[in-house]
């Protein structure tokens, strides 16, 4: 079998983009499963949940990420070069048990709607009575809950990866067998931003269209997706929406209204930007997924936001220039100011944000290299990520990051490695390697068997 990554199709990557999931099959071996969790199994038994090192305590998990239809499958959905990010868990879901509540994994605020996945690896076979995972399609896009939209629980056959959007909404459901059922999540995100070429794109156009493609949301993603101009001609049907449909009771016709206002063009800002400053957060959020979806035309109405007395507007503000990416590039001095702000919160989002808009520049590691140092562990995380993204870019700041190899947060420390090894000369790798060397996993060694 070739070892090229098998990309998803157009139609696959609609799918994946309009109900946050899509169920794959590993071509790896089944004696490989079945390894993977007789090893889990004895783990969970003698040692308990190895959480972050259940990979370096069964490398063979490794060889589900390298396969062909798995990596393909990531790369179309997050770009070349995408991170496997350090944080990943077993999830064991024993005989009898009644299952989670829905709920969505989050980093502690309201997200926006791309760049990050999860996936979810079955090694044994998983049959709705062993208790998978179950996800309410499309509700990735939803903040306060999916309401009545039907579940749909997650099997198959031994070898099955699902890769979900990170803000879909899901549960254990319950295990009604006598077996375990194990679950392995990894986290992963994108690097770089969209290009159209990361995925297949030979289907032939009849077969395309997995959607009604006037919805201004699948619209609007798609368009993300394939990193074409927010204003490229297309159907305008923002007739009869005005900004008080952002305050709607049913979130999902909010979060329409705010795309639709957005196919509106430059005539819209005023009322989105109106809606950023009202108190209702929900409608300020709904309003921030509008102006993001306008591109460039909204750079310079939403800078104006980060100057606002509220520090919750000017946090939305600071996070729509980040989701606009590369189209806010004319707002990274902005963004470098806030990133020094006195709020934390403040800085958090501009941290993250330098890592989105300053790819293709050389200003944003320097005043990003600050912020390793910060007192909040979230600035720090966003600032290590951040200077992931830049890549080669970040080479200036290599005794910056060398440093934050002793950060006492684990994730600063693994995510200043990656920044380490993206940027990719000879004084970096060296470092990366000296610090693997030293901190390096035993696979073999166990409370029975120590050296």
């Amino acid at each position: 079998m070739s070892q090229q990554p098998i990309l998803l199709t157009d139609t696959q990557l609609q799918s994946y983009v309009q109900n946050g999931y899509i169920i794959l099959k590993s071509s790896r071996p089944a004696e490989l499963h079945q390894q993977i969790l007789d090893k889990m199994e004895a783990v969970f038994e003698k040692e308990g949940n190895p959480g972050n090192n259940m990979v370096p305590r069964i490398p063979e998990i490794q060889e589900i990420f390298t396969d062909p239809v798995i990596h393909g499958a990531l790369t179309s959905i997050n770009g070349p070069n995408y991170y496997a990010h350090p944080h990943r868990h077993p999830h064991l879901n024993r005989p009898g048990s009644s299952g989670q509540n829905l709920h969505k994994d989050s980093w502690g605020k309201l997200r926006h709607h791309t760049r990050w996945t999860m996936t979810f690896y079955y090694p044994q076979d998983t049959p709705v009575e062993i208790g998978p995972t179950g996800v309410t399609p499309g509700s990735h896009y939803l903040n306060t809950g999916p309401g009545e939209v039907d579940e749909v629980p997650l099997h198959g056959a031994a070898g099955t990866v699902v890769i979900v959007h990170y803000d879909l909404w899901h549960r254990a459901t319950p295990n009604q067998s006598d077996h375990k059922r194990y679950m392995l999540k990894f986290l992963f995100t994108r690097m770089e931003e969209p290009q159209p070429s990361s995925w297949d794109q030979t289907t032939s156009p009849g077969s395309r269209k997995t959607w009604d493609t006037d919805d201004p949301l699948y619209s609007a993603m798609w368009r993300w997706h394939t990193a074409k101009d927010p204003q490229s001609p297309r159907k305008t049907n923002g007739d009869g929406i005005s900004i008080q449909d952002l305050h709607h009771q049913d979130e999902a016709q909010a979060i329409r209204a705010a795309y639709q206002l957005s196919e509106m063009g430059q005539s819209a800002i005023p009322d989105l930007l109106s809606a950023v400053r009202d108190p209702d957060g929900i409608a300020r959020q709904n309003a921030t997924y509008g102006l993001a979806a306008m591109g460039e035309a909204a750079v310079d109405p939403v800078v104006e936001l980060i100057a606002h007395e509220d520090p919750a507007v000017r946090i939305s503000g600071i996070e729509t220039l980040g989701d606009l990416g590369l189209d806010a590039t004319d707002a990274l001095d902005q963004l470098i100011k806030t990133a020094g702000d006195n709020n934390p919160a403040i800085r958090r989002a501009s941290t993250d944000a330098l890592g989105l808009v300053g790819q293709c520049s050389t200003t944003a590691a320097s005043a990003l290299a600050e912020n390793l140092k910060d007192d909040d562990v979230w600035v720090k995380r966003n600032t290590s990520l951040a200077l992931a993204r830049l890549g080669e870019l970040a080479e200036p700041v290599t005794p910056s990051l060398i440093t934050a190899l002793k950060d006492e947060n684990r994730y600063v420390r693994a995510n200043s490695l990656e920044a380490l090894r993206r940027i990719g000369t000879s004084a970096s790798e060296t470092a990366m390697f000296n610090f693997l060397l030293t901190s390096r996993w035993c696979p073999l060694t166990t409370r029975d068997s120590t050296f």
